[in-house]
């Protein structure tokens, strides 16, 4: 990119982007899911979260290593392009635009649900249309505004989440609910029952590597974004985990009135209605945190698509001159946001679990060919760290993809079809290799296609 023209810029901390992260995530969603978990692993919901984390964990550190070997903006669109081949990157992309692309419109359905409810006089199309223009309004702006109001909104966020643990602890402090261990495991329990909880709880992880997006706009962001990566999955587990034995100690077993609504009916138990209905507001501060960081991923993404010519690039890989961000990606999912209107939670949230998957399988593939390539040139990495623990990591994003619902697998399948068919085109029937990947200020580490270069070409 030539100089003048307006870039992305790096001033995000450690910190910061870890936050990022967990507003990606929602923290929150431990407990709005915490019905489900407790009644699949039959009464054992931190067992089932334990599990989970440590499967994350798995592709959490393969995001690690490649945001040091691959630095960038593109995530695994970037890893899978520089180890696996262009055309493969190009279709990580892909199919990491469904994921990214639907995503916010599910985090502001949420939102606009949470408020209809506590505002039915408003309709649920007004709540949608104002929180869809209040996160592009603080992302247009850039990441410093969208960091600042972040961190409020998690603040208040986690800050609710503390004051519910207590209330938890307060009310197990006066009233005896049966022994510690059963929360962890009961005579309903199961090695069956258990796995396919933590399958579920591990969709509450999904968005800890859209971290690997802002690699462009964090200091030192070789090191900040792979130990980002690694911090949030771990923050996160450590959420999941303290507030799921909580809520399984107030709430013994796996049996409930209504799965979806344990949540609201546990609130009222340990805090009284009025601090429940407090609480539900409280919550969609912590969505709106969600739904910026959820939109900020996707624009960057389109843009770092954009820029390398594999969507089109006068339209996705610009930058606005005044504000130097995004503005096209940030209004195109914005506009899908507005149609979402029309649409219930199950049938969004179908859109996006097919590309996470996917891609969390490439991106541990990734950095097995990384290390075979390594190993070629003459320079050996421990083997359990990178063949070991990147193949168990794909093979566990492997089975969570598997796991996916009818619907899901449709879609993406679908959509994956599509990719190829456009990837045709860009390619003239696969006779050229895509557009070649240059991140800002970088030089690009190459895609196994390309010849070998000169030192004058370097």
């Amino acid at each position: 990119m030539s100089a003048g023209k307006p870039r992305l810029t790096g001033d995000l901390s450690l910190t910061s982007v870890v936050l990022f992260g967990l507003a990606y995530i929602s923290p929150g969603i431990v407990v709005t899911t915490f019905g489900v978990i407790a009644a699949t692993s039959g009464g054992a919901a931190p067992t089932a979260y334990a599990v989970a984390t440590v499967a994350i964990l798995l592709t959490g550190l393969s995001y690690a290593k490649m945001a040091r070997v691959v630095p960038g903006a593109g995530s695994v669109y970037s890893y899978a392009r520089a180890m696996l081949g262009r055309r493969i990157g190009f279709l990580a992309g892909w199919a990491m635009l469904l994921d990214y692309f639907f995503i916010p419109m599910v985090g502001w359905l949420i939102q606009a649900t949470y408020c209809e409810a506590q505002f039915p006089a408003v309709p649920r199309w007004v709540w949608l249309v104002l929180v869809v223009a209040l996160t592009t309004g603080v992302n247009a702006f850039g990441m410093k505004l969208a960091d600042r109001v972040n961190k409020v909104l998690m603040t208040v966020a986690i800050g609710s989440l503390a004051l519910f643990a207590v209330l938890c602890v307060v009310y197990l402090g006066h009233h005896d609910t049966g022994p510690v261990t059963g929360a962890v495991w009961n005579s309903q329990s199961s090695v069956g029952a258990i796995t396919a909880a933590a399958a579920v709880a591990a969709y509450s992880f999904l968005g800890f590597d859209a971290i690997s997006t802002l690699g462009e706009e964090t200091k030192d962001s070789t090191k900040t974004v792979s130990r980002g990566v690694i911090a949030c999955v771990v923050a996160a587990g450590a959420i999941f985990l303290v507030l799921s034995f909580i809520l399984q100690l107030v709430h013994p077993g796996g049996r409930f009135a209504d799965e979806d609504a344990a949540a609201f009916a546990i609130k009222i138990m340990v805090g009284g209605r009025t601090y429940a209905d407090i609480v539900n507001f409280i919550s969609v501060a912590g969505g709106v945190a969600s739904c910026i960081a959820l939109q900020a991923s996707t624009a960057r993404l389109m843009y770092v698509m954009g820029r390398d010519g594999v969507l089109p690039r006068r339209v996705f890989g610009r930058l606005s001159p005044k504000l130097g961000t995004p503005v096209t990606g940030l209004l195109l999912t914005a506009a899908a946001g507005v149609i979402a209107m029309g649409l219930d939670l199950a049938t969004a949230t179908s859109f996006i679990n097919f590309g996470a998957f996917l891609g969390f399988t490439l991106v541990n593939v990734s950095v097995v060919a990384w290390s075979i390539r390594e190993r070629k040139e003459g320079r050996r990495h421990n083997l359990f760290t990178f063949i070991v623990l990147p193949l168990a990591g794909a093979a566990v994003s492997g089975y969570l993809l598997s796991r996916l619902g009818g619907t899901a697998l449709v879609i993406g399948l679908v959509w994956l079809a599509l990719g190829i068919l456009y990837l045709a085109v860009l390619t003239r029937g696969f006779r050229r290799p895509p557009p070649e990947l240059s991140a800002v200020g970088r030089e690009p580490v190459p895609a196994p296609e390309d010849p070998p270069r000169t030192t004058a070409a370097a």
